[in-house]
């Protein structure tokens, strides 16, 4: 998917929500340990579930790779359910990989021809050459840490060197010379309030990924307020508080109501920058 397909399923669907699947099947409802592949039971009902109300989701890796050929299987079912049921939503990796050039560029061909997502999240900390093998093929994306949400963020990513420039200020300028906003975007964590007026000075025509609103406290209207560009520029993710909204028969409705929620607090924000 392209960067102006994106934004038209914005501007069309009223939602920038990415929904996170993140699913653990310590939590999913007991009813579904039943089925054949509980994961993908619950997936599947979710992504009915909510599809109307976003244009994106994003499983995490860790909570497949844990269960170890099932999960896998049950992350390959999860994508191809989208991509044939929903063709229109944007489908992010997050395995934030990030390894030297060989290695990822095997990990780049697992998930871009085999799994067959749209982006994977990668870590920018080994350069150049561990990135640039996740932009060789078309019509995919890399996704870079740059500002993440967690307490330990502040180790490292805010470092500054003997000019003042901090850490992720560097991968943002670095980067941008490797691929251009319609190949590449920046994970920014939705705690970080007024920091993402730093981030746009730097990056101010490129998608954000931001994890961190709902269960771990990123404010939309903040984010919005100092992230969101004319064209956007933002696809908000949220995990716990969708899908996780409810724990007995009626989940997937309780996560369609998260995320219907969201998805208006979303249109209102949308209203100054697209006008009908």
């Amino acid at each position: 998917m392209d960067k102006q397909q994106l934004i038209d399923n914005i501007r069309r669907k009223q939602t920038f929500l990415c929904v996170g699947l993140d699913t653990d099947i310590r939590k999913i409802p007991q009813h579904l340990l039943a089925e054949e592949d509980p994961v993908f039971a619950f997936n599947r009902a979710v992504i009915d579930a909510t599809a109307p109300y976003c244009i994106a989701y994003k499983p995490n890796l860790a909570f497949y790779e844990c269960l170890g050929v099932k999960g896998w299987q049950a992350l390959e079912k999860t994508v191809r359910y989208i991509r044939d049921r929903y063709p229109d939503q944007f489908i992010i990796a997050d395995a934030k990989r990030g390894d030297i050039g060989n290695t990822s560029a095997m990990y780049a061909r697992s998930f871009f021809e085999d799994l067959k997502v749209d982006a994977v999240t990668v870590a920018p900390y080994m350069g150049e050459d561990s990135v640039t093998p996740f932009l060789t093929h078309d019509g995919t994306w890399a996704i870079l840490l740059a500002l993440t949400s967690n307490k330990g963020s502040r180790d490292f990513q805010l470092e500054e060197d003997a000019q003042g420039e901090r850490l992720f200020e560097k991968v943002l300028r670095k980067s941008q010379a490797w691929a251009d906003n319609g190949r590449m975007m920046y994970v920014v964590g939705a705690t970080q309030g007024r920091m993402f007026e730093d981030i746009r000075r730097i990056a101010p025509r490129h998608f954000l990924l931001v994890p961190g609103v709902g269960a771990q406290g990123g404010s939309l209207e903040e984010v919005c307020r100092y992230g969101m560009t004319p064209e956007c520029g933002l696809i908000v993710n949220s995990s716990r508080a969708i899908i996780y909204a409810g724990q007995g028969r009626d989940f997937a409705e309780a996560a369609r109501q998260a995320a219907q929620e969201v998805q208006q607090q979303m249109a209102a924000q949308l209203k100054a920058i697209f006008q009908p």
